[in-house]
């Protein structure tokens, strides 16, 4: 039996769990409404209590370590202005913490006695993230400025006395500084002087306060590795290494700091591979391992601990697996299915696996992909449609962005009506070690989309695949990556679906956030020096090229990528002649979060698709 979009989008996820003070209650965030919201849950499986009841998406949500509160996280309409609040869970009362709407609102963390909370905000500076601190019953301008930013800063957490809170400064995806913030003096502390590009990621205290676990690459490491940083090396940055990285990066760490218990992860090929430990012994990089929870899927995270860490919760899923909430004991390994998620009726046996494949690129590279085939096919060959099959080209945002076999409703639906649907991981993707993610850095750009036209040769040679049935259709960094495609190699493709993409670098530069353009250059180039370069590539200026039918969906309130790059892109497409079809959301950002819109847009869509392909 088949189902319509509508059922396949009301396919619902539950994550972002956090443990109540007492142990006993559970919060997440689940989009049972169309957009997600908090609910609560007192056990396993139980019937959960929705509450909040909001038309706009929650962001996040954290429990306090002393009372029965949550702090939360909402924009409006997409524009990523995040305002933060707290919910008294026992009372349903709501408190609105910052309201101001001008300004973007970055959740820091409670202090270990829930008294008061951190947060970086660009209030003063729409360009810059200055730090705040502010008690837990005021709000607005009470908040006391006790750091004054020079860039894009965010918080990990507070130290276990309460007294300092580490920050992260990011002048990349791939450069970040640490520094420790003494909240009284307001004097912030360097603590990793480097040269080049270095991740410091991931970073949280250590039990006594006198150091600092984390991710880095330091020292020319291609992959992340988890290290220990003590406070006081800060003059040298010296690192000591608790595991190393290999092959495969440690992708993140969360950690107690009043046990010392631990939980972190590798990204090995896609895949989550999960350590539980404990630190032991006087070394910092000492730990024992603990037993490791089984759990369905293959990608897990967003790992946090209840009380005395004698639990942690997590999201986990995979290809076949919608998102929930699992609770792990964290002694014996031992993991129990916390939330329900629903599948919407389908039955969860006709949602199909992805196969790990690699394709060879013009230069030998070897580019990974998730390629999923209708009817449980195999990768490896024919599965006897004798050239049937359409595919649809699925290319990842980012750029710094990885597919990973985690669960997609558009893709099951898709893989349900026939098509195949392949999930690249061209140069350029993170999760393969430095060299491979800088692959594609500025004048390299377009070698990330010559890896997609090997990636259609490598389908085309499929016997079960129809060549003359290829689509091209990705978001945001994809966006561009899709409208590339259709004009450096016009004639590989079926049609293109273009979603909150990039038509033109320098418009998008010019006009993104303020908050992020720094950030933006330092991967694509800048205004001031690669113009030339930038617009040379920009696919409006490569337009007399496309031959395919186009389909262009945005949000009116997009802070990332501004909707002119949809509408240029429709405006220069439809000169040429090309069939185009623009959809524009006017209570929409960077992405589609409300249930009734990802089904016009989808609908929308596979329509598109039926028509062309």
């Amino acid at each position: 039996m088949s189902y319509d979009i509508e059922r396949y989008l009301n396919v619902r996820s539950a994550y972002g769990a956090s443990v109540g003070p007492e142990g006993d209650r559970l919060a997440f965030l689940m989009d049972t409404t169309g957009v997600p919201q908090i609910w609560t849950l007192d056990g396993p499986r139980e019937w959960p209590e929705q509450r909040t009841f909001y038309d706009e998406r929650i962001t996040f949500a954290s429990f306090s370590p002393e009372r029965p509160e949550l702090a939360f996280g909402m924009d409006e309409g997409g524009n990523e202005r995040a305002q933060l609040y707290r919910l008294d869970t026992e009372s349903g009362e709501i408190d609105e913490w910052t309201a101001m709407t001008d300004a973007k609102h970055r959740w820091g963390g409670w202090s270990h006695d829930g008294d008061r909370f951190a947060f970086t905000s660009n209030r003063r500076d729409e360009s810059v993230f200055d730090v705040y601190v502010q008690g837990r019953e005021e709000a607005g301008d009470d908040a006391e400025l006790v750091c004054e930013g020079d860039g894009w800063l965010s918080l990990s957490g507070w130290s276990p006395d309460d007294s300092r809170l580490l920050v992260t400064q990011s002048y990349s995806n791939f450069d970040q500084d640490l520094s420790v913030l003494d909240v009284e003096t307001g004097e912030r502390t360097h603590l990793t002087p480097h040269e080049g590009d270095v991740r410091y990621q991931s970073a949280c205290w250590a039990p006594d306060g006198e150091g600092i676990y984390l991710v880095t690459d330091h020292g020319d490491s291609d992959t992340l590795y988890l290290a220990y940083l003590e406070c006081g090396a800060r003059e040298t940055g010296e690192l000591q290494t608790v595991e190393g990285g290999g092959e495969w990066n440690v992708d993140g760490i969360a950690l107690d700091d009043e046990t010392g218990r631990l939980v972190y992860s590798r990204n090995v090929d896609g895949y989550t591979e999960l350590t539980v430990g404990e630190l032991a012994g006087d070394e910092p990089t000492a730990y024992e391992t603990l037993p490791e929870p089984e759990l369905p899927g293959g990608v897990s995270g967003g790992v946090s601990f209840g009380p005395d860490a004698e639990r942690f919760v997590l999201s986990t899923a995979g290809d076949a697996v919608n998102t929930n909430v699992f609770v792990v004991d964290i002694e014996s390994g031992e993991a129990e299915r916390w939330t329900a998620a629903p599948t919407a009726g389908i039955p969860t046996e006709t949602f199909d696996e992805s196969e790990l494949v690699h394709v060879e690129s013009f230069d030998g590279l070897e580019i990974p992909g998730f390629l999923t085939l209708p009817d449980g096919g195999e990768a490896e060959g024919d599965d006897g449609n004798d050239g049937e099959i359409p595919v649809i080209v699925d290319i990842h945002g980012g750029p710094e962005g990885q597919r990973r076999p985690s669960f997609s409703s558009i893709k099951q639906y898709f893989v349900d009506r026939g098509y195949a649907y392949f999930e690249p991981n061209v140069r350029g993707s993170s999760g393969y070690g430095s060299e491979y993610a800088s692959l594609d850095d500025v004048e390299n750009r377009m070698d990330s989309v010559a890896d997609i036209e090997a990636c259609v040769g490598w389908l085309a040679d499929r016997p079960d695949v129809d060549e003359e049935r290829i689509v091209a259709m990705g978001g945001s960094y994809g966006g561009f990556m899709v409208l590339a495609a259709l004009t450096e190699y016009p004639d590989l493709w079926a049609a293109g679906v273009d979603i909150v993409g990039i038509a033109n670098f320098v418009t998008f530069l010019e006009n993104t956030g303020d908050w992020r353009r720094a950030l933006r250059e330092a991967e694509y180039g800048s205004v001031e020096e690669d113009r030339e370069f930038l617009e040379s590539i920009s696919p409006t200026n490569n337009i007399e090229s496309i031959e395919a039918p186009l389909f262009v969906l945005h949000g009116a309130n997009d802070p990332r990528v501004p909707v002119g790059e949809a509408e240029r892109i429709v405006e220069r497409a439809r000169e040429q002649g090309v069939p185009v079809r623009k959809l524009i959301f006017e209570d929409e950002g960077h992405g589609f979060s409300k249930l009734e819109n990802r089904i016009e847009a989808y609908s929308a869509i596979a329509e598109f698709l039926a028509e062309h392909v």
